[in-house]
């Protein structure tokens, strides 16, 4: 991806837009027409103040064609962004590494009605560092450890370790048993395996059935020593290991406290899997059964916590492990 022609600002990198081919408008008069909930004000304010360029860091103005420039750069801005009222904490930092503990319903990156309430861009502020980036995501609803780089430098290697599933990573979570709870019980501890997909601009993510032939895991083919081929793979794709920490009863049944060791990092695994085994994450609006969109219940944070990772460095060999130091309040004392 191109080097952004503007700057960081105010803990946010610009955003890049695409502009169609055959576009033959001015470059505002199609941003009115992609974006009608802006305000006219407020884009002629950002126009005059030079805060829209082209990809080379051309300004755009008024009268510029939008058949000039295939991409433009801007500062995304969300009017009256509530504040989420919890802090993120710092665990570590170092020229390499910042580790930080998320709090639920904190996003990780900028995206939707969120900009300046996300880890990264309060992370950028408090610590001054316009370069950090996530090695790694959390769901808006998960708490817990999550690893930025602040060097550009030595990112790649850290981002290695991810690619190549060479990060440890364990989640806890609060599920409700189903009755009778006792059956549920034995049934750990477990492996669970099944086919995730994910589709663009859906919200939930979708199990594929396959055939008992492709019950095995299968890996994509290898092209060459080190690459993979984009050859669709079959069979099941995600895998987690899971443990039971604790139960007790409560007015709605039984919960259970269990440990949760992901072998792969579909989206929305652990939400997934847990849902498909009759014993749902307690308060989880997604899985078994979307819910409809409501405000934040900031008293019923979804009980799922990133509570440890754990890597050999790169650099120094030296096993790296960090742990949060949140608890889910929901879970058996």
């Amino acid at each position: 991806m191109a080097t952004p022609p503007l700057p960081v600002r105010n803990g946010v990198g610009p955003t890049r837009l695409r502009i169609p081919d055959g576009t033959e408008s001015t470059v505002i008069e199609y941003l009115r027409t992609r974006f009608p909930h802006l305000a006219t004000e407020s884009l002629t304010q950002r126009i005059n103040d030079g805060e829209i360029v082209a990809n080379d860091g051309t300004v755009i103005t008024h009268s510029t064609p939008a058949a000039e420039h295939e991409f433009i750069w801007y500062y995304r801005t969300v009017p009256n962004e509530t504040r989420i009222p919890f802090d993120i904490t710092v665990l570590h930092a170092d020229e390499h590494l910042v580790v930080a503990d998320k709090p639920h319903f904190l996003p990780t990156t900028p995206g939707g009605q969120f900009v300046q309430e996300t880890a990264l861009v309060r992370l950028r502020n408090q610590l001054d560092i316009p370069e950090l980036v996530p090695l790694h995501r959390l769901d808006r609803a998960t708490a817990g450890v999550l690893l930025f780089s602040p060097n550009p430098q030595t990112r790649g290697a850290y981002q290695q370790l991810f690619e190549h599933r060479k990060v440890t990573r364990h989640y806890q979570a609060v599920v409700q048993l189903p009755s009778p709870a006792e059956l549920y019980l034995k049934r750990f501890p477990l492996t669970f395996r099944n086919r995730i997909v994910k589709t663009k601009g859906i919200i939930t993510a979708e199990v594929e059935p396959y055939d008992t032939a492709d019950s095995g895991r299968i890996e994509a083919p290898r092209v060459g020593k080190r690459r993979r081929s984009h050859a669709p793979t079959t069979g099941p794709n995600a895998i987690t290991d899971i443990e039971l920490l604790g139960h007790r009863s409560d007015d709605g049944g039984v919960l259970a406290h269990v440990a949760l060791y992901p072998r792969t990092g579909r989206t929305h695994q652990l939400r997934i899997h847990l849902a498909a085994l009759g014993h749902g994450i307690l308060h989880d609006r997604f899985y078994p059964d979307l819910l409809e969109h409501a405000p934040d219940d900031y008293a019923k944070p979804l009980q799922l916590l990133a509570s440890r990772v754990a890597f050999n460095d790169p650099f120094t060999g030296e096993l790296r492990e960090f742990s949060t130091q949140r608890t889910l309040e929901f879970g058996p004392q």
